[in-house]
């Protein structure tokens, strides 16, 4: 059986593997140089006893990505047909001789050409003809490169051509130029060899493997990657900016492989000549650069897709007519060298590249479009007109609506039934201060814009028609200004508060802080009173907390709230207590997430208990009686949001157990009072929504997390549940980088549940 994991590597080894020239077979017979192989002879074990070194059969596939609909005007949305005319895209083949090998593919001048050889940047293995040992002889000489020598005529004009190029073009060339030499086998493995002698004979760890220079892609070809220093100091700048957003830091994401235990992560195929790859290449998931540079590819199999932690792909110098769409899921992707083929067009699916910091085309007769952008603008400006351009895919199918058997005595009408079943909808919209490029690259910017996206969030609630809608992020003004007029039109009355720091800004700040809002049907609740719960204001009322430095440190900057709605049934007085909230986003704070869920239980039992005592505020129709309650725990209650908690975290346990150790490794060592002391506790007989079918797979999809951090909760005791509306389709989260995009409006979806009241007598007034 088939196996992805690496072989032991001994200590003094580096992280390539690469191929022998003379190919082997499982059986330990040797391949003809005739036959090109993919995987035999590599370092490693082949995949299994009876696979012929992992060559292809046939010739790697098509891409599978068949359909693409034209985009007309504006996306359509999944509450009616579209107005999109569909059609199918075709591949587009060249017709376009070569260029590999040609002097003509040397875009450098001759002085530049010869500068970048006796910079070392060519092959350098001590073991290969015509190459030297590192002390001190040349390693080629200027002459062996595939890309011929200029006259010096040519070389003039080449030279003003380079002069008069923008910056990223002239990177591009240079590049190229160095990808050209590059050409001999294991180019790259055999530099990285020499580098790890050096580095060992320089007293460094073997142990460790090759410690690469920041930005270094492969020997000589490199250039400052934004993805160390750079990249850390902005996704913290960016955090800071973007509280709510995930980019695989809101926690550990559940689908991530854990490689760090993988001694090699790089695979060197380079200059053999190959004619196919084999599949079983893709399958070693952990591989972070593929090196398949000078060999006779004419097409990528869509298998590539299985490399989802790659950031460097070297395809150059090969006969590529096209490249699979798929490629446009490698989101982890840097650099993407395709120098040297013969592609005329680049699928537009490449536009969710969103960290390609290099995309190497030169040497490939581009439609003069793409090679203009590129060419005046650079990669990412490419990657932005191909995002912008690309036809909007198929949706997904609607999402199923899931009927449950609750556990509650029949009713003796349906309309009966009716005035004690209600639907609850909990949707974190993604506000717009928070829709930035910077952290939504992948999508494209008229999916991304906010007057598409508030259109198709108020088409779902509207379809959907829930009796409770709680909102998270949602800014004031968008508030004001949109959903509470359009959805009163719509029946809905509703609460809102914004985040505390709302109160130390000017009016035309506090417009752009974002809140929690709870709208409910007006026909059928009647609002009795209503109540903000400010985490860190509520921190500083508690007498344990005093004393601790972490309360101020951690707690106290962080400015989330909940707004809990006290509701009647206008037709049968019964209440309802509705919390809606939204909690920290950091995985770095996990405790203050604990914390500020123990607090708003804490808050929530007391406005419970004083709305158990209130007199009804409504007259039922038909004389019917309201019902009464001893205490708060005896009303139905939901509590739902945006808990930025996955469901094996300490705030899920918490939740649905009823308490947490004081000891919890969520509270990372830190101290809350009694918290940490005895452990915080709550009474309510708390459960979430979908747990009876298993949590959703995903509530939030980006490309650095997918997972369930948004929950509907009841207390079981007075509520059951009686519907549900299931998960994305799952081929449809296959094909697509993250939300939001041309079908989901946010980042998040949203989660909707069907309740019934249970019966007084049939219900325990705590947990």
């Amino acid at each position: 059986m088939y196996s992805p994991s690496p072989p032991p590597v001994t200590a003094n080894t580096n992280p390539y593997v690469y191929m022998n020239h003379q190919p082997v077979l499982s059986s330990g017979q040797y391949v003809p140089r005739t036959q090109s192989s993919a995987l035999g002879g590599m370092g490693m074990p082949t995949p299994s006893a009876g696979a012929a070194a992992g060559v292809s059969s046939s010739s790697a596939g098509a891409s599978s990505y068949t359909h693409s609909p034209a985009l007309s005007g504006m996306a359509p949305n999944r509450f009616g047909n579209g107005s999109m005319g569909w059609m199918q895209r075709q591949q587009q083949t060249s017709h376009f001789p070569g260029h590999y090998g040609s002097s003509s593919m040397s875009s450098l001048p001759q002085s530049v050409n010869h500068s970048v050889s006796s910079a070392g940047m060519t092959p350098s293995s001590p073991n290969y003809a015509g190459m030297n040992s590192p002390h001190g002889v040349p390693l080629m000489k200027t002459a062996m490169s595939p890309a011929g020598q200029h006259t010096t005529h040519t070389a003039s004009a080449s030279m003003s051509t380079f002069a008069n190029s923008s910056p990223e073009w002239q990177q591009q060339i240079m590049c190229a130029e160095i990808s050209r030499q590059s050409f001999a086998p294991h180019h790259h493995a055999r530099a990285a060899a020499l580098a790890a002698r050096s580095s060992v004979n320089n007293g460094q760890d073997p142990k460790k493997g090759i410690q690469l220079p920041t930005g270094v892609v492969a020997n000589g070809l490199s250039f400052p990657f934004k993805g160390s220093e750079d990249a850390g100091r902005s996704a913290d700048d960016q955090q800071v900016m973007s509280p709510s957003k995930s980019a695989g830091l809101r926690t550990k994401s559940s689908n991530s492989d854990d490689d760090t235990d993988k001694t090699w992560s790089i695979i060197d195929m380079g200059g053999l000549k190959l004619k196919n790859i084999g599949d079983q290449v893709f399958r070693y998931t952990f591989l972070t650069s593929l090196f398949i540079n000078h060999n006779n590819l004419t097409s990528i199999s869509p298998a590539v897709v299985q490399l989802r932690n790659l950031t460097v792909l070297d395809a150059s110098g090969n006969q590529l007519v096209m490249i699979p769409p798929e490629l446009g899921m490698l989101t982890e992707l840097r650099a993407l060298f395709l120098f040297d083929n013969q592609l005329t067009v680049l699928p537009p699916e490449l536009g969710t590249l969103y960290q390609l910091e290099m995309l190497g085309v030169e040497g490939n007769p581009l439609q003069d479009n793409l090679m203009d952008v590129i060419k005046q603008d650079g990669t990412q400006a490419l990657i932005a007109f191909l995002r912008d351009s690309c036809p909007v895919p198929v949706p997904p199918p609607e999402r199923e609506w899931i009927t449950l058997d609750a556990d509650v005595p029949a009713a003796a009408s349906e309309e009966e039934s009716s005035k004690n079943t209600f639907a609850v909808l909990s949707y974190n919209v993604l506000c717009e201060k928070y829709a930035t490029v910077q952290m939504y690259g992948y999508t494209p910017s008229w999916a991304l814009a906010w007057d598409y996206r508030k259109e198709f969030i108020l088409q779902e609630i509207i379809s959907y028609a829930p009796d409770i809608c709680c909102l998270q992020e949602l800014e004031m003004g968008q508030y004001e200004e949109y959903f509470e007029p359009k959805l009163k039109q719509n029946d809905y009355e509703s609460i809102f508060w914004p985040k505390t720091r709302a109160r130390t800004m000017r009016e035309d700040e506090r417009r752009h802080v974002d809140g929690c809002a709870t709208f409910f049907n007006s026909r059928v609740y009647q609002l009795v009173d209503k109540q903000v719960i400010e985490f860190n204001q509520i921190a500083l009322q508690r007498p344990d907390f005093k004393k601790t430095e972490d309360i101020f440190n951690r707690v106290m900057t962080k400015d989330n709230i909940a707004a809990v709605a006290m509701l009647e049934h206008r037709a049968t007085g019964a209440k309802l207590l509705v919390a809606n909230c939204h909690m920290h986003w950091d995985p770095e704070f996990r405790d203050v997430k604990l914390v500020q869920s123990a607090m708003l239980l804490e808050q929530l039992d007391l406005a419970g208990n004083r709305f158990a005592k209130m007199a009804p505020q409504v007259t039922p129709s038909d004389g019917i009686k309201p019902p009464t309650y001893a205490n708060g725990k005896q009303i139905p209650t939901i509590v739902c949001g945006d808990f930025n908690s996955s469901p094996d975290s300490g705030v899920y346990e918490f939740m649905s157990q009823g308490s947490a150790p004081p000891d919890h490794e969520d509270f990372m060592n830190h101290t809350y009072g009694m918290y940490t002391s005895e452990g915080p506790r709550h009474e309510y007989s708390l459960r979430s929504a979908y747990n009876s079918i298993g949590e959703l797979p995903c509530t939030n999809h980006t490309p650095g997390f997918r997972g369930a951090i948004d929950y509907i909760w009841y207390t079981s005791n007075t509520l059951a549940v009686s519907g549900l509306l299931g998960e994305v389709d799952s081929n449809y989260l296959s094909r697509v980088v993250g939300f939001p995009n041309a079908h989901f409006p946010s980042d998040h979806i949203c989660i909707l549940a069907e309740f019934k009241i249970k019966p007084p007598s049939t219900g325990e007034s705590s947990r």
